[in-house]
């Protein structure tokens, strides 16, 4: 097998392709161009998203040349696949905004900048919008519906899932889009390998059908494993909701935390998959002598580090091992990667029910979540239990930093700042 495939099939990445040993012979012979799509359906990816860009990483390091598609185009409709009901539409400008936002993102995996010394492949970022949004509808149609069979479309798990709930038209016609797009790329950047999530087979493989039927050369589907964790939930989800690589959405402090916190059985699959650590380094932690925490931390700050940037990396790392081995008495410099919220010392001095002060932070959604939190049992402020859903805090409570540390059950912390 080609080496970059290689080290796709033993990182756990590959799931399916529609030929490997022609695509391995190809991969042998030159630099393969291949794709995968994203949709700006909102500002960011969250970490469920970037399989398919960490298997781009390693693709690009072999010399081959990526193609990131931003789907502005597409992304106006929807993708049905994996989905249960219609996503919400957006307008043109919010999809153009979040376009942007992915686009920094996906450039901590996939290196977008000219290379010049041929060690690895060049990437680039399209945007699928400069070729959909001004097609004739009668000439897509002909030139392209008419290689479409409806029936065929039906048999994809993607469209019998949705047909029990109802799939609109304009859903209907997202595989013949994303197939045009292959063809595009296909025409215009001699792109001959699609790859992407399992969930995205049946669109690949028409995509590869219509550039046969249009007369081009056999070109290529890879499609990657979709990732669960040990307990069978999805990756990328959290207490707080989905893991956003937006720090906005979800601060480095708790995206270390996810990971440092995922399940032991988990440890060494998302090395392989989440980071660029050598599978040869990555096999020394495997060794049963090895502590799993140790190489859960490791695993929190290799992931913090390529989506956060080594300083966020290293201030989350230290904010960790603060908060969780001196019971909550860490100092200052100790506590700065922890997610925070400055508040008014008068406000303390006039006293901030407790529901209303965790709903201000990310440990509680809202006032009936910290209710539940509270009654429960899961709510520490500076290590004191807090179980009246009534308790007021004031600045009494304050500690000898001058702050709060809120948190939520065993492993979430949270800094209130004074002002």
């Amino acid at each position: 097998m080609n080496s970059a495939l290689q080290t796709l099939q033993d990182r756990g990445f590959i799931k399916a392709c529609t030929d490997i040993d022609a695509l391995s012979d190809l991969m042998d012979k030159e630099k393969v161009k291949f794709y995968v799509g994203v949709d700006p359906t909102g500002k960011s990816v969250h970490v469920g998203h970037m399989v398919p860009f960490f298997a781009m990483h390693h693709l690009q390091n072999a010399g081959h040349l990526p193609i990131a598609l931003v789907g502005g185009g597409t992304g106006m409709i929807g993708d049905p696949s994996g989905k249960t009901e219609m996503r919400q539409m957006l307008t043109p400008e919010q999809i153009q905004q979040n376009c942007e936002s992915i686009k920094k993102q996906l450039g901590t995996v996939v290196d977008f900048s000219e290379q010049t010394d041929g060690s690895k492949g060049q990437a680039v970022m399209l945007n699928n919008a400069d070729w959909l949004t001004n097609l004739n509808y009668i000439d897509f149609l002909r030139d392209i519906g008419r290689h479409f069979s409806v029936n065929r479309m039906l048999t994809f798990e993607s469209y019998k899932q949705r047909l029990e709930r109802g799939l609109s038209f304009i859903e209907f016609n997202y595989q013949l889009l994303q197939s045009y797009d292959f063809l595009t790329l296909y025409q215009n950047e001699n792109c001959r390998l699609q790859i992407g999530g399992d969930d995205q087979w049946g669109n690949i493989v028409s995509g590869i059908d219509l550039i046969r039927k249009k007369g081009g050369e056999d070109c290529y589907g890879l499609t990657f494993n979709l990732i669960t964790r040990a307990d069978g939930k999805k990756m990328g989800k959290s207490e707080k909701g989905a893991v956003f690589l937006d720090p906005e959405l979800f601060s480095p402090y708790d995206f270390y935390q996810y990971w440092r916190n995922v399940n032991d059985a988990d440890v060494f699959k998302f090395m392989k998959l989440f980071t660029f650590l050598s599978l040869e380094e990555i096999a020394e932690y495997e060794k049963s002598n090895v502590n799993i925490n140790e190489a859960k931390e490791r695993l929190a700050y290799e992931q913090t580090k390529i989506v956060h940037g080594e300083e966020e990396a290293e201030k989350a790392k230290v904010a960790a091992k603060a908060m969780f081995s001196s019971n909550a008495s860490a100092s200052l410099s100790q506590r700065e990667g922890m997610p925070s919220l400055e508040l008014e010392r008068s406000q303390l001095e006039e006293g901030i029910p407790v529901l209303n002060l965790f709903a201000m932070t990310s440990l509680a959604s809202s006032n009936s979540e910290a209710r539940r939190l509270v009654s429960g049992g899961g709510a520490l402020i500076n290590n004191e239990k807090i179980t009246d859903v009534k308790f007021i805090v004031t600045d009494k409570m304050i500690d000898e930093e001058g702050e709060l540390i809120l948190k939520a059950g065993k492993k979430r912390f949270f800094r209130i700042i004074l002002k």
